[in-house]
C-alpha cells in the first residue's frame, strides 16, 4: 500500500511505458472539466440576465399602473371641466338633443306627410 501511494505521488504512471493510455484519459478528463466550467458560466450568465429582466418587468408594470391611474384621473369629467374653465369653456347646463339622420326613402316619405 505504501509503495502504491508513493508511486502515485511521484506520478510514475505518467512516465511508464504504457503512459500514453493514461495521458489520453487525463486529457479527456481535462476536456470534460473545461466543458463543465463553460456550461456553469453560461448558466450563471443566463440566471443573471433573467434576474435583470424580472426587475425590469416589475418596474415597467409599476410604471404602467401609475400611468393608467393618471390617465383615469385625466379622463374624469371634473378634471376636464377644470382645465376647460381656464380657457373659458364651461359645461352645458342644457342636456344635449339627439339628432336623427334619415335615409333618402324616409325623407321622401316624411316630405309627403308634411305637404
Amino acid at each position: 500500500m505504501k509503495g502504491g501511494i508513493y508511486s502515485i505521488l511521484k506520478a510514475k504512471f505518467l512516465i511508464n511505458d504504457d503512459a500514453a493510455k493514461n495521458w489520453q484519459f487525463i486529457i479527456f478528463l481535462i476536456v470534460l472539466a473545461l466543458i463543465m466550467i463553460a456550461n456553469t458560466h453560461n448558466y450563471e450568465q443566463k440566471t443573471y440576465r433573467i434576474t435583470e429582466l424580472d426587475k425590469e418587468v416589475k418596474e415597467l408594470r409599476s410604471e404602467f399602473v401609475d400611468k393608467r391611474s393618471e390617465l383615469m384621473k385625466l379622463k374624469m369629467e371634473s378634471t376636464i371641466s377644470e382645465k376647460m374653465e381656464v380657457k373659458g369653456i364651461f359645461p352645458s347646463s342644457v342636456p344635449p338633443k339627439k339628432i336623427k339622420v334619415l335615409k333618402e326613402k324616409e325623407k321622401g316619405f316624411f316630405e309627403k306627410l308634411w305637404q
